[in-house]
């Protein structure tokens, strides 16, 4: 069995996604969360890029949560990315739709204003009508069998539970397939468990501390609590 330490962010999207795949195979694994902000020196001289997630395989490092995880589903069982090729390129692809819709929720919880925030927003909306034409009956994102796929995208849609609690972003009123897979998503012990208890405390204080139009919107929905 080999020894695994994924290193992390407490916050981190990607991380999650490893974190996810780790406990869908049942592999033990040591966590070991840095603060980005503060790099260790130990980590500055293993990462190559300077981000998280790392795995460390019995002292060899692994870096970026793609190969991370393709590594993963080589090495152990159960396989989630599909047998067959062409699919398998395909459930590639969405994961990089994934991290392409990381970046947009990036901007939009650093939108400077109220024009940047919709415009931000009417481009999420986009891509989650784009997704919902790609789902078919679920629960998850090629039916009954989890993938790496709902893996990637975990970590999407829990960055709205957090939003949603101060502000309605309005991205799913058009896309019930794709509210169905987060309700089925959110429901998973690997995903529940892939982040902190703390998790939402964490992400509220730092989309607080952003001075972007959604810290706003959370300061002035806070105050009227």
């Amino acid at each position: 069995m080999p020894d695994l330490e994924l290193v992390s962010h407490h916050l981190c999207p990607y991380a999650q996604r490893a974190a996810i795949t780790l406990s869908e195979k049942n592999q033990p694994f040591r966590r070991t969360d840095i603060d980005l902000a503060d790099k260790p020196d130990w980590f500055e001289a293993i990462s190559p890029l300077g981000k998280v997630p790392l795995l460390r395989v019995n002292g060899r490092v692994l870096f970026e949560s793609a190969p991370i995880c393709d590594y993963l589903d080589e090495t152990l069982t159960p396989q989630l990315h599909p047998a067959d090729p062409l699919e398998r390129a395909e459930h590639r692809a969405w994961i990089a739709f994934a991290s392409a819709t990381l970046d947009a929720i990036g901007g939009l919880y650093n939108a400077p204003d109220q024009a940047a925030f919709e415009s931000r927003r009417a481009d999420l909306a986009g891509r989650f009508e784009r997704l919902e034409e790609a789902l078919g009956d679920g629960p998850f994102f090629a039916g009954a069998a989890f993938s790496l796929v709902d893996a990637a995208f975990a970590p999407v849609f829990r960055y709205f539970d957090t939003f949603e609690r101060f502000t309605d972003v309005a991205l799913f009123a058009h896309t019930p397939k794709v509210r169905a897979w987060r309700r089925a998503l959110a429901e998973r012990t690997s995903v529940r468990e892939a982040v902190g208890a703390d998790y939402g405390d964490r992400l509220t204080r730092f989309l607080v501390a952003r001075n972007s139009w959604l810290s706003r919107l959370m300061a002035d929905a806070a105050a009227l609590a």
